[in-house]
């Protein structure tokens, strides 16, 4: 337990057969339950856990269960990928195994084992992955500040280490820059960054206003985790981590592949929020000026496209069209700005 509560480390896992033991074995002792989901491995990671389980037994039991009053029980996580918990004693062994009938994804992994901390009202749910590229001395950093109720959910931010731009690959520090300043729009938390790291800590409350089922399954799950969370008004803090590479881990995911997906989840996601926040549950004046700058864009493109071809047919500029094109786009400007500014101002409060 850590600050008198309950502690869960949910560990995705894929083909982790080689690096899950290190993960296993450098879990600090606050750490209650260790939650592996194995994403339906073929390199035999669960029986390497359950091999490391029956060396080193560990019992850890939870409190009893006490259900969150005025909040609607869990779903039983029926839609998700079929699992099968393979641990001989899971309610009193400290490390949980469960494995999907077939590969999901990472974001399918994690919801299956936020099922099973929800279900058990784990009080801190936190996410390290099976490849080591976590440190798990920075745990405690992570979980506190869920652990002590300040904030709902925390993750953390390797790009603002000292040593980022040194450690992280190029190419994915700079795809990670890319995708974190699209979250930044999607999701409505403007101050976060390093919007791809997994490490993260999720306070029960912020459990049970998730539809878990519903969680994207590949790498854009943590992008989707920020929309749904700040559809739901919960409060977030970033914590410096240290990047850590050549560890031993295998990275299986294809940044040219990945940011195109993500980017048109991300898209999506974005007028979910706008749809849900501020015109169905709360009308913001946001929700007009977005889409009045999106309606002028597209106004000015047949405009553009019309000075365009005049540049390249060598035939004059009317002075009807430039001053029509110069107000559109000055008003499709203004409209964004001033529709951004009130999406930072509105969101600054969730920010701790």
């Amino acid at each position: 337990m850590l600050h008198g509560k309950t502690i869960a480390v949910v560990i995705p896992a894929f083909q982790e057969a080689r690096q899950i033991v290190k993960v296993l074995e450098t879990l600090p002792d606050f750490v209650d339950k260790i939650v592996v989901v194995d994403d339906c491995s073929t390199d035999g990671t669960s029986d390497v856990t359950l091999r490391y389980m029956r060396e080193n037994p560990t019992a850890r039991t939870l409190p009893p269960v006490k259900p969150l009053p005025g909040v609607p029980p869990s779903d039983s996580g029926e839609r998700m990928i079929p699992a099968e918990i393979l641990s001989q004693d899971p309610e009193n062994n400290r490390i949980v195994l469960i494995r999907n009938s077939r590969n999901g994804g990472v974001g399918a992994a994690v919801a299956r084992g936020y099922q099973w901390c929800l279900d058990h009202c784990v009080d801190c749910s936190a996410v390290m992955n099976g490849d080591f590229q976590m440190d798990p001395t920075e745990l405690e950093s992570i979980c506190s500040p869920v652990a002590l109720g300040e904030v709902d959910y925390v993750k953390g931010n390797r790009l603002i280490h000292r040593s980022a731009w040194l450690v992280i690959p190029k190419v994915r520090y700079i795809g990670n820059s890319i995708l974190s300043l699209l979250t930044k729009i999607a999701s409505g938390y403007w101050r976060i960054s390093d919007t791809q790291t997994g490490y993260t800590a999720i306070s029960l409350k912020a459990l049970k206003s998730l539809h878990l089922n519903n969680i994207y399954k590949s790498y854009g799950m943590p992008n989707d985790m920020l929309v749904k969370l700040n559809i739901a008004y919960c409060t977030i803090r970033e914590i410096e981590i240290r990047p850590l590479y050549n560890v031993g881990e295998q990275s299986k995911m294809k940044i040219y592949k990945v940011i195109p997906k993500i980017s048109m989840l991300l898209a999506r996601s974005f007028f979910k929020r706008l749809y849900i926040k501020y015109f169905f549950r709360d009308f913001h004046p946001l929700f007009i000026l977005y889409h009045m700058a999106m309606l002028l864009f597209l106004l000015d493109v047949p405009v553009a496209w019309d000075l365009l071809a005049r540049t390249f047919d060598g035939r004059p500029y009317p002075v009807s069209i430039l001053i029509l094109f110069t107000i559109i786009s000055i008003g499709g400007f203004q409209s964004l700005l001033f529709a951004m500014w009130m999406d930072i101002l509105d969101n600054e409060r969730l920010y701790k």
